[in-house]
């Protein structure tokens, strides 16, 4: 039987651990903590990060990379963005060189700008049709307590994609399939962005129209930026940009969603990062996007607003999609 393997115990590890056991799959979560693993493993929760969610029986966890990746054919990455580099120096050696690798995750590096799919091929040397991305509307907790929803696998083979696919599906959840890697890791790093400022102008108290004009507005800025950087557009407004940056936007479910929504309360960075307790991946990203934007001559007027409510240097009441234009004269949408 094919055995899948998951590395990360946070919210979103577990989730899907638990997507691809209600499948009728063994699966092997690594969890970096002791309690953690002891207590998926003796009563079927993840109550720091899943509270309420029971977990199948064929779910395993443990703290021992090499036993949860021993015979792996598939490795399911779901550890913070910017410590995946440290992790795989640590027991990527230990994944079977013939294992299809998912990232599951939605950042960039900070100090280099790559992608995770970029950053497991520049650390493990694993050919590119090996490596996959799964991204969409993934809010944990709804898809954990059985939601129906859906994502999307990216792989330069779109056999190995639809290998993912077909055991990340079961009856309450679907993953489809294209081979637009770079647009599928680009609609969910970048919709994160988007994210936090909705959240922000929610903190201040503005209403729909101004936030659903900044996800309008956001969803053409980010894919001028995705398919600048060899997107297919159709991938933007598909699960993995549209459907993540309308669950990412409206849920307080959304981790992105509630940094900005303290930012605009007026909250500090380092206050907000210190009260999450979990990872906010738009709020490391966004340094890094704005930097492959203007090395691209992009504009990104959204996100560099984000910036500056973040950094300080501009009150969260003046972000909005007026304040955007460069010029007093009227714009084609």
């Amino acid at each position: 039987m094919t055995k899948l393997a998951v590395m990360g115990a946070g919210a979103w590890g577990t989730t899907f651990a638990k997507v691809l056991a209600d499948g009728d799959y063994d699966v092997m979560l690594w969890a970096r903590r002791d309690d953690v693993a002891d207590e998926i493993n003796s009563s079927h929760r993840n109550g720091d990060y899943l509270p309420g969610i029971r977990l199948p029986h064929n779910l395993k966890a443990s703290n021992s990379a090499e036993e949860v990746l021993a015979n792996a054919e598939q490795v399911y990455l779901a550890v913070p963005s910017q410590s995946l580099r440290e992790n795989l120096t640590a027991w990527g050696h230990l994944i079977p060189k013939d294992a299809i690798i998912v990232s599951l995750m939605k950042g960039v590096e900070k100090d280099t700008g790559l992608r995770m799919s970029e950053v497991i091929v520049d650390t493990l040397g694993f050919p590119e049709d090996q490596i996959a991305v799964v991204s969409g509307p993934n809010l944990s907790l709804e898809i954990a307590a059985g939601e129906p929803a859906a994502s999307v696998a990216a792989c330069s083979s779109l056999a190995n994609a639809r290998k993912v696919a077909s055991v990340s599906s079961n009856t309450y959840f679907t993953t489809f399939t294209n081979k637009d890697v770079i647009g599928t890791e680009f609609g969910g790093i970048l919709k994160n962005l988007i994210a936090v400022a909705i959240g922000i102008v929610n903190g201040v108290g503005y209403g729909q129209n101004t936030k659903a004009s900044i996800m309008t507005r956001g969803l053409a800025e980010i894919s001028r930026f995705a398919v600048a950087y060899g997107a297919k557009e159709k991938t933007m407004v598909g699960l993995a940009g549209m459907g993540d940056l309308i669950a990412t936007s409206e849920s307080p479910l959304s981790r992105n969603f509630k940094a900005g929504e303290m930012l605009g309360k007026g909250y500090t960075l380092r206050e907000v990062t210190k009260r999450l307790s979990q990872t906010a991946e738009g709020l490391a990203s966004v340094a890094p996007i704005l930097a492959l934007a203007e090395a691209k001559g992009i504009n990104m007027p959204i996100v560099e607003q984000v910036k500056l409510v973040m950094d300080g240097e501009m009150s969260p009441r003046d972000i909005a999609p007026h304040l955007t234009h460069e010029t007093d004269e009227p714009q084609g949408e």
